[in-house]
């Protein structure tokens, strides 16, 4: 009957199984994603489980749940569901989330799961799969536009990374120029870049522009709190706060609550990049006032307003990112020093280059950020509604208008 919540293990509500091994040397170019204790992290040619599929760390990270519509291949570092047992996967995946998967963990260093344990957890959920898929698809509806978000605010940044390639990586419209080429530009702009190369010991660049770096045009690391100067009211971004440009959460503290590396004063147009394990892809452009990040980070302060795309598109190029993660030293706590970031060689533009290129991108990062910061808002709303819909402390009619209102 509708409405009704049963009282039950969680082993009569889903199956767990551990995944599979799946060694690198194994692994084909394919669209399945592979499923690790943190997330997709590869892909694959071949599925080993139907989807959609629910998956859950075993070791490593635990307590992340992780729902994924198609095909997938869960590693041997996860949990996942290989019986629904009639119940609806997506509200399953939100099911899980409000499970405490610490209590059930061992005492190891590196603590794990045992999914015969989990299996016994006392647990209680509406057993009527008309109320689990409408549960579902109040709080899928605000993952998807997340989701959405997350996939515009890609394309944007793709948009403007091709430029930047184009203009500063491949010299394409001055090597059009060279060539007697319509540089396929208006004219103010193409009229802005020389019709010639220099050689220099490092390579050929543009006649008038000169090899440079990120310190010349860049300050580093310039202002921080002491624990004098620090305000009542932290809003802090550590380095898994934000991820591959986007920032995903910040969270608040007091003066005297906020983490001792919660130091680095950030500001609109910080480029900020994490210095602990930099592959890992903690970097972001700041887009707000009063945050405060981790000395995790190393920041770069562009001197004049028109650097700040350039810099955060040169600091963050997936080659510099993975030259940065090459350069780290420590093999436990790999990381560099904030000066290697600073000293990252760039080719140097005319002034006037530069500028014209801040005011075509400009756009796409400021929409970005609009759409990271309503994300966050989607994933309060979330994370407030997830806990009392699931216990059924509160009706689809109650949260029904609160999510229709986020999403208009």
């Amino acid at each position: 009957m509708a409405g009704e919540w049963r009282e039950a293990l969680l082993g009569d509500l889903i199956e767990l199984k551990r995944g599979y091994d799946l060694p690198q040397q194994h692994r084909r170019p394919g669209p399945v994603p592979i499923v690790s204790s943190s997330g997709i992290t590869d892909h694959h040619a071949v599925p080993m489980v139907s989807g959609p599929g629910v998956a859950t760390g075993r070791y490593g990270t635990l307590g992340q749940v992780f729902y994924i519509p198609e095909d997938f291949w869960p590693l041997n570092t996860t949990l996942y569901v290989r019986d629904f047992r009639g119940n609806d996967p997506r509200f399953v995946s939100y099911f899980l989330r409000g499970l405490d998967f610490l209590a059930y963990s061992d005492k190891a260093a590196v603590p794990g799961l045992n999914r015969n344990h989990l299996h016994q957890a006392a647990v209680r959920f509406p057993s009527d799969v008309t109320e689990q898929r409408a549960i579902a698809r109040i709080l899928g509806s605000l993952d998807d536009r997340i989701e959405l978000n997350r996939r515009i605010n890609e394309t944007l940044e793709a948009m403007a990374r091709a430029l930047f390639k184009s203009w500063f990586v491949d010299f394409e419209p001055v090597r059009a120029k060279a060539e007697g080429r319509d540089p396929g530009l208006p004219s103010p702009i193409a009229d802005l870049f020389p019709v010639d190369f220099n050689e220099f010991e490092l390579g050929e660049i543009p006649a008038g522009w000169d090899w440079s770096s990120l310190a010349d045009i860049a300050e580093l690391n310039p202002e921080s709190w002491s624990r004098e100067t620090r305000p009542d009211s932290i809003h802090y971004v550590d380095l898994s706060n934000v991820k591959w440009g986007h920032f995903d959460d910040v969270t608040i503290h007091t003066r005297d609550t906020a983490p001792s590396r919660a130091q680095r004063v950030l500001r609109t147009g910080d480029t900020i990049i994490g210095t602990v394990r930099p592959g890992n892809g903690s970097y972001g452009l700041v887009s707000e006032e009063g945050l405060t990040g981790s000395t995790g980070f190393a920041v770069l302060r562009p001197r004049e307003m028109a650097y700040t795309e350039f810099v955060y598109l040169a600091a963050t190029a997936s080659q510099n990112i993975e030259a940065l993660s090459h350069l780290s030293d420590g093999a436990a706590y790999p990381a560099v020093r904030p000066e290697v970031v600073s000293a990252t060689p760039v080719v140097l533009p005319a002034y006037g280059v530069v500028a014209r290129f801040s005011e075509l991108v400009r756009w796409q990062f400021r929409r970005a950020a609009i759409n990271d910061e309503q994300s966050r808002t989607l994933a309060a709303i979330r994370d407030a509604l997830l806990p009392k819909l699931i216990s059924g402390e509160m009706r689809l009619k109650g949260a029904e208008p609160l999510v229709h209102e986020a999403l208009a």
